[in-house]
């Protein structure tokens, strides 16, 4: 009878201790549920806030095309008539003009005709934001005469030379490689120490391992594309200044530009899903290491 009675108050101390874990489990799985609740309500916070972000940006979007359709048109034809105006003044009555009168045209000229260029290179920098992203395989030496052709003029007037040592395919946006090919070489001309002769290399070549270097996927092959010259350079402590839009390092008045040059090239490897970086030095050259993914 005692032993039985022993069995009933362990079986009921192990229903207690049960019921216990039971209560305990049930508390824990409501905790679950309103933690559960919370994050299902903080989700749906984040995807109406993708919501309203990407209508913004579908907004911002239609805005920037207005404003390419407005700097294409509206804006560079009332600039096309103050430069041909001007010009006309200047021609036909440069004899009955005071030499202060000739300055402020010649200022005037030289004013339109800084905006005209940075209405440009707003232009090109929307184009290369909105661009579709079509890549093919192309030569890049193929590319690099293609941009020559721009510099004709400036090559032959300062005996540079434009140095290819390589020949290799890669896998691009031809349109806007292009245009950064054009932007480098064109900056290195312009930078150009006058004390020599420009000379620029342009090499390429495959890397197969990338994990020392930042922003790059180690699993992806790269292509390694340099671009050096021997101009005047740049401070290293701006070698990421260098790529900000309207940022010019020097204080050259002879020296025309907006300072949008770098910020297109670095917008196109973007782009790309590439990375680029500057390095230089005060009259002993600039070079720019460029990273984009290879086609396997």
């Amino acid at each position: 009878m005692a032993f039985q009675n022993q069995e009933k108050e362990n079986r009921a101390a192990e229903l207690i201790t049960a019921n216990k874990e039971l209560a305990y489990q049930n508390e824990e799985k409501q905790k679950r549920a309103e933690e559960l609740e919370i994050a299902n309500y903080q989700l749906a916070l984040q995807i109406e806030e993708t919501r309203k972000r990407t209508a913004e940006l579908l907004v911002a979007n239609k805005e920037l095309e207005s404003f390419t359709f407005i700097s294409s048109h509206d804006l560079q034809e009332p600039l096309r008539k103050i430069q041909t105006f001007s010009s006309r003044i200047l021609i036909d009555e440069y004899d009955d003009l005071s030499d202060t009168v000739k300055n402020y045209f010649g200022r005037m000229q030289n004013a339109a005709m800084h905006m005209q260029n940075l209405i440009n290179d707003l232009l090109a920098y929307s184009r290369t934001s909105a661009s579709e992203r079509k890549l093919e395989n192309i030569n890049l030496l193929d590319l690099v005469e293609d941009a020559k052709l721009i510099f004709e003029e400036d090559i032959a007037q300062k005996n540079a030379v434009i140095e290819v040592k390589c020949n290799c395919d890669i896998y691009v946006i031809p349109v806007q490689f292009r245009q950064l090919l054009q932007n480098l070489i064109g900056n290195s001309l312009k930078f150009s120490n006058p004390s020599f002769p420009p000379q620029i290399s342009i090499t390429c070549d495959i890397l197969t391992s990338v994990e020392s270097i930042k922003n790059l996927n180690s699993t992806e092959r790269y292509h390694h594309i340099v671009v050096q010259d021997n101009g005047i350079g740049f401070d290293s402590k701006y070698r990421k200044r260098i790529f900000e839009i309207f940022q010019r390092l020097d204080n050259k008045k002879q020296v025309h530009g907006t300072g949008m040059g770098l910020t297109i090239v670095k917008k196109i490897i973007e782009n790309h899903n590439g990375y680029i970086s500057a390095t230089g030095k005060l009259n002993k050259g600039a070079k720019f290491d460029i990273y984009i993914p290879s086609k396997n």
